[in-house]
This record gives C-alpha cells, structure tokens and sequence, in this order.
C-alpha cells in the first residue's frame, strides 16, 4: 500500500483500511460515490480517492477537517463540516457509507446509525468499524486509563510524565478532534441489537488484532511491524470476543 498521504503505519489500521476497501469495492465494483462519516484528519477519505471512488468525508470537528483539507490533492475527494443530518435533510444518498472508529465516541450512537439508514440507498452497504470493549484493550488499557484520567491528583499526573517519558503523545493519526474519549463500549450482542433497532443486519464480522497495542507489549510492538502482523493473525485465528476491535458490514434488513 504505496501512498504517502496515508498517516497510518500500523499493521492493525492498514488491515482496517484494506478490509473497508475490499467491501466497498465488492459491493459497488471500482467507481461510484462513497460517504466517509467522522472522517477525522482524512486518510480513509483519501486512500479510497486515490483508488478512483468520489468521496465526501465530514466531520464535526473543525480541527480534523482542517488537517484533512490541507492533505487532500483529489478533485474527487471533498472534506466538509458537517453532522450527517444535514445531508439526510439535503436528500443525498449514498450507496456505501463507511464508519469507522466513530460509534465509540457518540453518546447516542443509535441516532447516528438511524440517520445512515435513511441515508443509505437500500441496494448500499454500510461499512463500521468499533472496538470490542471487552476486549484486550479497552479492558487493560482505555477503562483503567479513563478511571486514572476521572479521578485526577497524583495518579493521573504521573501516569502523564511515564507515557510523555516513553514517547506516548496522547495524539493519533485517525483525528486532531480535541475530544476522542471512549463512552461506549460494545461487545458483539450490543452491536448487533444497534443494527437491528435502525433495520440493518450485521452480514460479515471480522476480527481486528488482540494484545498489540496493550502496555507494555505495546512499547515494543509499536517498534517491529512483524510482531504487530502475526498479532493481527493471531487475532483472525480467536474467536470473536477476543479481538480488540470488530471490522463489520451492514445492509439494510
């Protein structure tokens, strides 16, 4: 995957971007309009812009869009500020829609998945992508932290200087919004009863990696992309509670 406007570098983001690729292109063949929804700094945006698709990715963070806008040499790729209700009030239609790493952040995820149904043309195919969060890393690593980063005081300050001190920013390449707290946190059951309240059922589940991006493990995997390979195939061969993060296609029911 030769394209240097893609930030990412991980095997478990490149086996994400690959997977949405592989079901875009299986659902709508190698041309045709794609909704990229929280697109965050782009890169999803632009790697499918670069393989020939027109893309619209929005965002409501203006920080992201930014960064996105900046990077984006495509005329058929289009960065905007915007919630995805404003396009269903608008009448656009898409026949792929991707979501990916953004029904985590939402405190009502079930009106977002609503209005990508009305959205989404009954023949399209709905591409979402969320962590197990009862898997490996929310469980040992973005819970615990989260609790840490609630109560404050000592704890939280040297918890701080130790991440700085190993050469952890607390920024990610998905996005420059400045809240990217998790405040849901579904494991496979809750997902599908999301998809099956807005009249979408969940046709492929594929596990994302297992313990790569856990601490201390994380210190050295973060280094050698072979470790973070076999993780991910590692993943592939557990049953689907232990992956650290679900990769899902949705069509309407």
């Amino acid at each position: 995957m030769e394209n240097k406007l893609i930030l990412y570098s991980k095997a478990e983001d490149l086996k994400r971007l690959n997977f949405i690729y592989n079901n875009i292109k299986e659902a709508i063949g190698e041309q045709g309009k794609v909704l990229d929804v929280g697109c965050g700094n782009g890169n999803i945006s632009l790697f499918l812009g670069e393989k020939g698709y027109d893309v619209k990715g929005i965002d409501i963070s203006p920080d992201a869009i930014e960064v996105a806008k900046k990077r984006n040499p495509y005329t058929n790729v289009s960065f905007e500020v915007r919630p995805a209700e404003q396009l269903r009030d608008n009448g656009e239609r898409y026949k792929a829609i991707v979501c990916s790493e953004v029904l985590e952040h939402l405190d009502e995820p079930e009106k977002l998945v609503a209005v990508l149904h009305d959205i989404l043309t009954d023949d399209g195919v709905l591409v979402v992508t969320v962590p197990n969060g009862y898997g490996p890393r929310e469980v040992l690593m973005t819970k615990p932290m989260q609790a840490i980063y609630r109560r404050g005081g000592t704890m939280k300050k040297m918890m701080m200087n130790t991440k700085s001190s190993l050469g952890y920013s607390g920024t990610t390449v998905q996005s420059a919004a400045a809240d990217l707290t998790h405040v849901q946190f579904f494991n496979r059951k809750a997902l599908n009863e999301l998809a099956d309240k807005a009249r979408f059922k969940i046709q492929k589940i594929q596990n994302a990696n297992f313990v790569e991006a856990v601490f201390p493990y994380s210190f050295l995997t973060n280094r050698i992309m072979a470790l973070q390979k076999l993780d991910c195939a590692v993943a592939d061969a557990l049953p689907v509670g232990f992956t650290s993060g679900f990769y899902t296609v949705w069509k309407k029911a």
